[in-house]
């Protein structure tokens, strides 16, 4: 039975992208470096205003989200188009997730066996959006590759779970540039050793004071003509928040 995963992926994923981490060493370790990276896809506290483009078989669509996140037991996302989908919002507050949908008027917790669901009909899951464990405790890691590719010096590392880490991944594969930290790509593969996705960083940009990956795109492997492209367009770091801003109230509410 595949193990329900409580931790990290994208993504990307949509809770804040940097948090503010102590220069490293001149030859970090590979937890060091994993360790930055992971980091780079959190936020001590961050409001960002991201486009999701997804892309399927049969159709595609755009949507215009508000993302808030207070360190790893808090986020909000709130979709702010297209009209129809407006006010729908998805809130995590410490070990409990919540999806509002604003059409009908209700509110509904998300059950742990349905985290790896599809989140609005896109190549994210549930758990990619709110993303609660960190790699460096769920997975052990050895750097496979420290060189160059396509003139560009990188590391490349091979991540597998530990002994009872509540994740679903079988392997996790990670290129990050040498120069300045920046994740290039993630593989995920399943307890078979089979690729099940690829998540790749583009358009290296300072944000909020910070160099980030304001575009990341997630392919499955199994229809690689389809994909979802997350655009970040504003993003603020260690803005005013607080816990008492997730909650159940504030996720129904339409302002923010």
């Amino acid at each position: 039975m595949r193990r329900i995963e409580a931790g990290r992926a994208w993504i990307l994923t949509l809770v804040g992208l940097l948090l503010p981490h102590p220069a490293l060493a001149q030859s970090p370790t590979a937890r060091e470096i994993i360790d930055r990276v992971d980091r780079l896809l959190r936020g001590e506290s961050s409001r960002a205003r991201v486009e999701m483009q997804i892309t399927t078989e049969h159709w595609s669509r755009t949507l215009e989200m508000r993302v808030w996140s207070l360190g790893v037991d808090y986020s909000l996302v709130r979709l702010t188009a297209p009209p129809r989908e407006a006010g729908t919002a998805t809130l995590k507050a410490r070990q409990e997730v919540w999806n509002y949908l604003p059409r009908v008027d209700r509110t509904i917790k998300v059950p742990a066996s349905l985290m790896m669901g599809s989140w609005m009909g896109s190549h994210f899951t549930n758990d990619d959006l709110v993303k609660e464990s960190r790699i460096v405790d769920d997975y052990e890691f050895v750097m496979s590759y420290d060189g160059r590719r396509e003139g560009v010096s990188v590391w490349e590392f091979v991540m597998t779970p530990k002994p009872d880490a509540p994740v679903v991944w079988g392997r996790i594969e990670e290129q990050i540039r040498q120069s300045d930290l920046m994740p290039v790509w993630v593989r995920y593969y399943d307890e078979d050793g089979d690729l099940v996705r690829t998540l790749t960083f583009d358009d290296y940009k300072t944000m909020g004071g910070r160099l980030v990956p304001a575009i990341m795109l997630v392919v499955p492997a199994d229809k690689p003509e389809e994909s979802t492209r997350l655009v970040y367009h504003d993003l603020e770091f260690d803005v005013p928040l607080d816990p008492d801003f997730f909650s159940l109230r504030n996720l129904r509410a339409q302002g923010g």
